[in-house]
């Protein structure tokens, strides 16, 4: 389980470019950070996660979707 503030400074560590979404090239460039992101939202791969989670269609996830993610999961304290 995670606090809002360590998924955000998780977040924060993925999004290497500093536009405000974590892309799939992010998450892939990060195998570490994407399992605990799998862990705490039950989501096997990154492909599946923003297929589910992201509402756009550029192949990113923005803090709000991945907390959303992580709330479903009921791993968000």
């Amino acid at each position: 389980m995670a606090t809002e503030q360590e998924l955000q400074a998780l977040f924060n560590t993925l999004d290497t470019d500093g536009d405000g979404k974590v892309s799939m090239n992010e998450l892939f460039l990060s195998p570490g950070l994407s399992a605990i992101i799998s862990s705490e939202t039950g989501i096997t791969s990154p492909q599946e996660l923003l297929s589910r989670y992201a509402s756009n269609e550029d192949g990113s996830i923005t803090f709000e979707e991945l907390k959303q993610a992580v709330k479903k999961a009921d791993n968000l304290t």
